[in-house]
């Protein structure tokens, strides 16, 4: 067995770097930790934390493909975070343009979720702690 101790952090690749940048900091509020050019991949890196926690990191590339499919491809199907208020998540995502997915029950848990699409497509769940 493998030792493991924590996820360390999720990578994104963005299509349009200022666009994800933006969706990342300002509507979902992920602070900035570290933002470099690397000028011989013609690519931004940006790495942003929760909290104290480092989380994700962004990538730009000069091309990058589009999402084959959605959530139930092979892979990664989303990345998910713990969120207070479900209802005030919602409300803070439409304020900012954000369209969510109508709030579901985890039939396990009883805890109530919601989706939505970052600028890429990528699923993103919220869910309620």
């Amino acid at each position: 067995m493998v030792p493991l101790l924590h996820v360390h952090h999720i990578a994104i690749i963005g299509s349009d770097y200022g666009r994800s940048k933006h969706f990342y900091t300002e509507v979902l509020g992920l602070r900035v930790l570290r933002e470099v050019y690397r000028a011989e991949r013609e690519s931004w890196k940006l790495d942003l934390v929760l909290g104290s926690q480092y989380i994700i990191e962004l990538f730009s590339f000069p091309e990058t493909p589009a999402r084959l499919s959605h959530p139930e491809a092979a892979g990664i199907r989303h990345l998910a975070f713990a969120v207070a208020d479900i209802e005030a998540t919602v409300q803070h995502l439409a304020a900012h343009g954000v369209v969510a997915e109508p709030v579901r029950i985890d039939e396990f848990t009883g805890r109530r979720f919601t989706f939505i699409q970052d600028p890429d497509g990528l699923p993103l769940e919220f869910y309620e702690a």
